[in-house]
């Protein structure tokens, strides 16, 4: 936001130098980027007068001058003497009053005026026109000053337009600082002064009723929640007067004509967008014109005031010519169907609010940011849409000579109350660390445009304004009070304690366990965004089943972060597609972080905290002496080994993934990982499908764990167990068995057949052959390890517990011993 210091200090009192305001500003939590001078790039550009005029020697259209700039050049003797200059411009005679650039000043588009020869004559300057200064469209001739203007003074002294530009960055819940009038209250409540802004009022009124000649139709009102319209005739195109051109520029915008210079002043002023259209390119029926607000059609276009064709998507709102051709991007930027031109006499002025979301999507879908945009995607005060028409149209009838006709048309479906919230000073003391007196806050809330009512000594009832959408809750009413009074004022002072020693709790240690073994296994952190594209889970197939309902932001600053993650992993996959895209073919990451799951019947979401990591490519880049294969599924279930032991969880299992409750997941090559019969999470490789509509075309393996479960399931110290000191006794075991048996299933057999004989497992081969084993079939075999704690086992002992689980698993299976 561009505050010019020449136009605040009509508003409000504030120091002679601007420094002391920037550091104001910076003090109470508004960042200021830039501090700059206006009027410093026409430097070399004064006031002058034409001396003689003669016709060029070399041309019949050209003239040659003799023109006065006072002591702003002199000859040897210090006498002031004419510059001579060859001008092309028709509209002048000897004697007037013009503007001169003379050498060495750069005029707008970096044009530097040098001494150069036109036709054989030297020429020492260039007389001016609008255009060439910055200062508007008219290029017809150059400015003509009044008789009475002095000669040699600097043009922007002259204009008054040697003002100081402070350039702050408004952050996304402050949208009443996005206009000079909110600056203006700021001020006012940093420095506990009394406003002075002057609101233009419209003299008089004539003509047919705005409901004769326009009516308006709002087809959704979570689009638009109030349209106003109203109507000004023979207005007379031409350019702006000074002064408002001057604010324009200070503004940051270029002035184009006296209507659409006065719809961006009182945008500017009041931070509410206005848009004028042509009311004679609109449809009449009836006598009357129909603005119909509504969603664009999927493919409809539209041509933009920049000359670009758009196509719209059904979630962009449009205003439309009686409901068929549209002629404006709600919010955004109006259609040249309608735009305002030299031939334009009677004007249709828009004063409305639209939904935040939904001109952000657009903005950003289309790449197509204007100032309205910027202020619609941070909420426009819908409640003072007619107040800003009448603003609107005042200045019409004083800058355009137009006839305002009476009535304005107000379709507001949606009526947002003023929020009405109960103060405690005591409690703001209490959070602020600081004794700041009741009268303090009750006047710094005053001044911000809060109604105060004492309701007894502890609580006050404050009324925020409807133009400060962040002031919902008493915190937000503290937070207020507490910049205002200054958070460097507030004395350190250290939180009361009892002894208490400091240290990690031990949640705090397992979560740091978790990361430490994660790293140890090759993987990096990482943080992405917690904001999220409403499309992330489809996109990637993964179910909503257990995830909630999304969590919608309410002001999305971005259009494809306007909800909050229900996972992870679309964020590792996007991280893993830009470093593939920038050349980075290995990448190892996990990332800690919550995920929200709203619900139709709690207020808050859950937010539940995951793990998840993803590995593409292979674990370092071959080497002349060595080659690394890439990362596969148990790579992945490798590290989730790992974590799951140091964490000693029990009872650990990995069972094959469902492929319809995993569909992200490919089948065969994912697992859900279970303990003490609690599912954990996954672990797998994600579907080449799911991976191709992201842009990745090269093997994801991917895992997600509850934290909360894991943290629940770890255990602390784990029983002592001496080491054995007794040998044991290994046999090997060749079963063969149907594909359908998994390598779960037998081992759960042989532990359960095995009894307290047996004290480890261990698969070492998986052999297959249609010929020597059979068609459909598999051979597992496992080295068993038996062995008992109190003795020695006997060969007798081992054959018939070796025996006896033989039979059992045999039995159980359907398969049979290789030889």
């Amino acid at each position: 936001m561009r505050i010019s210091y020449e136009w605040l200090k009509s508003m409000v009192d504030v120091p002679e130098d601007p420094s002391d305001l920037v550091a104001e500003f910076v003090r109470t939590g508004t960042e200021v980027e830039a501090v700059e001078k206006v009027g410093a790039d026409l430097t070399n550009v004064v006031t002058a007068q034409v001396v003689s005029k003669k016709p060029h020697p070399d041309s019949d259209h050209m003239w040659l001058c003799q023109v006065s700039v006072g002591d702003r050049n002199v000859d040897a003797d210090g006498n002031p003497v004419p510059l001579q200059i060859v001008c092309g411009a028709q509209n002048f005679e000897e004697g007037d009053h013009i503007v001169t650039a003379m050498i060495g000043a750069v005029l707008p588009g970096d044009f530097k005026i040098k001494k150069s020869k036109l036709r054989g004559v030297e020429s020492c300057g260039m007389n001016c026109s609008a255009r060439e200064l910055g200062l508007g469209d008219d290029h017809d001739g150059i400015i003509i000053l009044p008789k009475d203007a002095p000669v040699g003074m600097d043009y922007t002294d002259y204009l008054g337009m040697s003002d100081t530009v402070i350039d702050c960055e408004i952050t996304p819940n402050r949208p009443d600082c996005l206009s000079m009038t909110g600056m203006a209250v700021e001020v006012a409540a940093m420095y506990d002064e009394d406003t002075h802004i002057e609101l233009p009022s419209v003299k008089s009124e004539q003509g047919p009723d705005a409901h004769d000649l326009v009516d308006v139709t709002i087809d959704d009102p979570e689009l638009c929640q109030r349209y106003t319209a109203r109507v000004v005739r023979n207005v007379k195109i031409g350019p702006s007067p000074e002064w408002l051109a001057r604010r324009v520029v200070a503004a940051g915008s270029r002035p184009i004509n006296n209507v659409v210079d006065v719809t961006n002043y009182v945008m500017f002023l009041t931070g509410q967008p206005l848009h004028a259209f042509d009311l004679g390119k609109l449809t009449e029926r009836d006598g009357c014109r129909h603005i119909v607000v509504r969603a664009a059609a999927d493919g409809e276009k539209l041509e933009t005031l920049d000359g670009v064709e758009r196509t719209l998507t059904p979630d962009m709102a449009v205003i439309t010519d009686d409901g068929k051709t549209p002629v404006a991007l709600a919010g955004v930027m109006g259609g040249t169907n309608s735009e305002i031109d030299e031939n334009t006499v009677d004007v249709l002025l828009e004063s409305a609010t639209f939904s935040s979301g939904h001109v952000s999507r657009t903005s950003r879908n289309l790449d197509l940011m204007s100032e309205a945009s910027i202020r619609y995607e941070r909420q426009v005060d819908g409640a003072n849409c007619a107040n800003v028409a009448e603003i609107a149209a005042a200045l019409f009838e004083e800058c355009c000579g137009a006839e305002v006709c009476p009535g304005i048309v107000d379709v507001y479906p949606v009526v947002v109350p003023a929020p009405v919230i109960d103060f405690r000073p005591a409690r703001a003391r209490m959070l602020c660390g600081a004794q700041i007196p009741d009268e303090f806050m009750v006047a710094r809330l005053s001044r911000l445009g809060c109604s105060i009512e004492r309701v007894d000594d502890e609580h006050l009832t404050v009324t925020a304004p409807t133009n400060r959408p962040d002031l919902t809750r008493e915190v937000d009413l503290i937070e207020e009070v507490c910049r205002l009074w200054g958070e460097g004022d507030i004395e350190p002072t250290l939180p009361a304690a009892r002894n208490h020693a400091g240290g990690l709790t031990v949640e705090q240690k397992r979560i740091r366990l978790i990361g430490q073994t994660l790293r140890a296994c090759g993987l990096s952190e990482t943080s992405t965004y917690c904001f999220a594209d409403p499309n992330d889970l489809v996109s990637l197939g993964i179910t909503e089943e257990g995830r909630g309902i999304p969590v919608k932001i309410i002001n999305p600053l971005v259009a494809d972060q306007s909800e909050m993650r229900r996972s992870m992993l679309p964020g590792l996959v996007r991280s893993v597609a830009y470093n593939l895209d920038h050349g980075v073919p290995n990448v190892a990451l996990y990332e800690i972080g919550r995920v929200f799951f709203g619900h139709e019947s709690k207020s808050q979401p859950d937010e539940p905290t995951y793990v998840c990591g993803v590995l593409v490519g292979k674990r370092a880049d071959d080497a002349w002496n060595s080659k690394f294969p890439d990362y596969d599924f148990f790579d992945a279930k490798g590290a989730v080994e790992q974590l799951l032991s140091a964490l000693r969880l029990t009872k650990v299992r990995f069972k094959v993934a469902d492929a319809q409750r995993y569909p992200w997941l490919q089948p065969g090559r994912a697992a859900e990982v279970l303990s003490q019969g609690e599912v954990l999470g996954w672990v797998g490789n994600i579907h080449p499908a799911s991976l191709q509509k992201v842009g990745v075309d090269v093997p994801v393996v991917a895992f997600e764990l509850s934290v909360e479960a894991l943290l629940r399931l770890a255990v602390r110290e784990l029983p002592y167990v001496d080491v054995p000191t007794l040998p044991g006794v290994t046999h090997d075991l060749a079963i063969v068995v149907d594909e359908s048996v998994t390598y779960e299933q037998l081992v759960q057999r042989i532990g359960s057949a095995g009894g307290k004989l047996l004290a480890d497992v261990r698969l070492f081969d998986v052999y297959r052959d249609p010929v020597r084993v059979g068609k459909g079939k598999k051979s597992m075999a496992f080295s068993l390890t038996y062995r008992a704690a109190d003795r020695t086992l006997t060969s007798e002992e081992v054959e018939k517990a070796h025996e006896k689980l033989v039979n059992k698993v045999l039995r159980a299976t359907g398969g049979k011993v290789r030889s």
